[in-house]
């Protein structure tokens, strides 16, 4: 799968003014384009050059492979959504109200482009150690930002739980395969998928069974 481009200093292009760190911005927003429309695994240094009107060369120059290419585009990614996650959280006014608040943007909404990334990168980590080392990094710091929530709302007594860790990591799970089921499967609907998580992370922390809805 790798794209390695030798000599790739030479390749950056003596045009424009735009910082480095603004053209790796622009890189990684084009691939995750590109990754929307094509997936991870066929997305080709091209198809981003392409679409940027740039060479290829540029993006080897920055990026050095496609592995790393997309490794960066999917943290970027996440960064981003945990970006908007913490923004959230602190606009919470209580324990239910930050739980709720981390559970409408931890599950799909919409179109779901952000699970569909990480449904695309599960797959391709099978078999790719770059793309799998970035989606455990990731994945664990959504559960640190989880276990955070339940965890302050068992030191205020607004939760009941003994084992927070145990706990984020059933409750992960089941988010993770019921959004597979709805995205991939199509054998659960948006609605029941809510509902059950919901309720679901009621029962785990001694909360009435509406107490999410």
């Amino acid at each position: 799968m790798t794209e390695v481009r030798r000599g790739r200093r030479s390749a950056e292009p003596r045009r424009g003014r735009r910082s480095v760190d603004l053209r790796r911005e622009e890189i990684l927003t084009a691939t995750l384009e590109q990754v929307d429309r094509l997936g991870l695994a066929a997305t080709r240094i091209a198809d981003v050059a392409q679409a940027l009107g740039v060479s290829p060369g540029l993006v080897f120059y920055h990026f050095g492979t496609k592995d790393a290419l997309l490794a960066e585009a999917f943290g970027h990614a996440v960064e981003r959504d945990l970006a908007l996650l913490d923004a959230a959280l602190a606009r919470g006014t209580e324990p239910v109200d930050r739980l709720r608040r981390l559970l409408r943007i931890y599950g799909p909404t919409g179109s779901a482009p952000g699970w569909r990334l990480w449904i695309d990168a599960w797959a391709l980590a099978l078999r790719e150690p770059v793309i799998r080392t970035v989606l455990r990094r990731f994945n664990e710091r959504w559960n640190v930002v989880f276990r955070d929530v339940v965890e302050a709302g068992v030191a205020q007594g607004a939760f009941t739980c003994a084992d927070p860790a145990s706990t984020v990591a059933r409750l992960a799970a089941l988010i993770d395969g019921l959004s597979v089921a709805n995205l991939v499967h199509r054998s659960v609907s948006r609605a029941e998928l809510h509902r059950w998580v919901a309720e679901e992370v009621a029962a785990e922390l001694g909360l009435p069974r509406d107490a999410l809805s």
